[in-house]
């Protein structure tokens, strides 16, 4: 009974201290607990017992204390929407033969593949802008507007930007407003409209994330990496779809997104249209871009390759870019720039980065004239250059592609511009490859440059399917491959 009494005097006791020490040393204002997850405390009007749920818009209070909202996108959606299409590619593809195949004689398995993506109206009469990597290898394209169908045709490609134009037959399309891509601004509000997962006319809205990203994703010897970083989701079904301002105007076209699923996981990219408009119009009006090649390549500049290079400035005060290869007699060579020299503006653009100098050179055309800032012995210096095209001069090239039934093939002669980044003097490169023919049965890949057939020099795509159709017993074919080795084939020809 004692031992009872003490413990009821010894609880009571503990229960005023363990009062008092909440009421003068414990904070009973704080909103969160220290081991909970975050909260957010809900604001209640004084003179009203609704609460208010959080919002992720920001509301902001005016002086007639009215709610504002920022600006919404439902006229850019509107607009922009109705210009955006859905594409299909069609394409059959043959596969290997099997053991029942070769004993009744049958060439192998051919199976209808369908892959898809979006393009965005650039005229009224039906002109398509997508990206290559869309409509590539595409026997039919199938563009779905508007629920209608129709079969496009391809006007043109370029496999270094990453785009392509199609044409359907129309007329009254709605065809989107283009907007400027060189004023754009980091933090600027953006849409990406296009077919993820076969979802048409999506809308997912951004922020610019960043401008001039190079990404080396590109398929080609000479790619224009300057992509438009945005936030706004972007997944498959996305590419070649558009990328537009609050006003609904056009300012890129969705081609890549940055992600170890294939879905999107943060980023996705945007050719800017300032390069878009330049590459439509060179391949409607001549069936080809007309890339202004300035005889040169660049690396950014840093502060290691400063020290390696001896260059003594301050990157704190002077960006640029370092010339590390010059093409000789091209015009970088002819205007009297060396490897080494900093290049710091071209024209009225500064150019901070490989991506600036790159972006910059693609809005011009051979026999252009730009004028070129750089640093020379810690001297300014400034040149007026002459742009040429693929074949060192100024003259509006047409593509020439040769077709070969016999080969399966499509061929064409090496440029000026790629036998001197390549060291070669000759060769046909193989465009594309079809089905059934004898490069596929060779194994020979796209890409591949032939030099040499049984050792006899091979200058034009015409020489070449003669030649192979002329030999018989053993051939070999020298060349290199689209990495830049070279290479061997050797084969029997009955």
């Amino acid at each position: 009974m004692k031992n009872f009494a003490v413990i009821i005097i010894v609880s009571f006791i503990s229960g005023l201290g363990g009062a008092y020490l909440y009421d003068n040393y414990i904070d009973t204002n704080s909103e969160y607990s220290e081991t909970a997850p975050l909260q957010i405390k809900s604001p209640v009007y004084q003179d009203s017992p609704r609460v208010l749920e959080p919002s992720a818009t920001r509301v902001e209070l005016n002086s007639n204390d009215t709610p504002y909202f920022p600006e919404d996108f439902i006229d850019a959606s509107i607009r922009a929407t109705a210009s955006v299409v859905y594409i299909k590619n069609i394409s059959a593809r043959t596969y290997g033969y099997s053991f029942f195949d070769w004993y009744f004689g049958e060439s192998g398995r051919s199976i209808e593949t369908v892959s898809s993506g979006s393009g965005v109206i650039l005229t009224p009469d039906g002109y398509i802008v997508t990206n290559y990597h869309v409509i590539k290898g595409a026997d039919k394209i199938v563009v779905e507007y508007n629920k209608n169908q129709y079969t496009a045709r391809l006007i043109g490609t370029d496999p270094s930007s990453d785009l392509a134009v199609i044409k359907i037959d129309g007329s009254d399309l709605p065809a989107i407003r283009t907007g400027n891509s060189r004023g754009l601004k980091v933090g600027e509000w953006v849409l990406a409209i296009g077919n993820p997962f076969n979802l048409t006319s999506t809308v997912t809205a951004g922020i610019v994330s960043a401008k001039g990203r190079e990404l080396n994703i590109l398929e080609s010897k000479f790619p224009i990496e300057s992509f438009i970083q945005t936030d706004a989701a972007i997944n498959p079904g996305n590419s070649g779809g558009a990328l537009v301002n609050r006003k609904g105007d056009l300012i890129g076209i969705n081609t890549a997104i940055l992600s170890r699923t294939g879905s999107y996981a943060g980023y996705g990219f945007a050719v800017p249209v300032d390069i878009v408009k330049k590459v439509v119009h060179d391949i409607i009006e001549y069936g080809e871009v007309q890339k202004a090649f300035i005889g040169a390549d660049v690396i950014d500049l840093t502060s290691e390759i400063a020290r390696n290079l001896d260059i003594k400035i301050d990157l704190n005060k002077i960006n640029g870019v370092v010339i590390n290869y010059i093409q000789d007699d091209g015009a970088v060579d002819k205007a009297g720039l060396k490897e080494g020299d900093i290049l710091l503006q071209i024209d009225e653009n500064l150019i901070n980065s490989r991506s600036d100098f790159e972006e910059v050179i693609s809005y011009h055309s051979p026999g252009d004239i730009i004028s070129v800032k750089f640093i020379r012995n810690q001297k300014m210096v400034e040149k007026r250059i002459t742009l040429t095209n693929r074949e060192g001069t100024i003259e509006i090239l047409k593509r020439e592609i040769f077709s070969s039934e016999y080969l399966g093939a499509d061929l064409e002669s090496v440029s000026k511009v790629e036998r001197d980044l390549m060291g070669i003097d000759y060769g046909v490169k193989i465009l594309k490859v079809y089905d059934r023919g004898l490069m596929s049965n060779l194994g020979l890949e796209e890409g591949f440059i032939v030099t040499d057939i049984n050792y006899t020099r091979i200058r034009a795509p015409k020489q070449l399917v003669e030649a192979l159709s002329d030999y018989r017993g053993r051939v070999t074919i020298a060349g290199i491959d689209a990495s830049g080795r070279k290479g061997y084939y050797t084969f029997y020809l009955r």
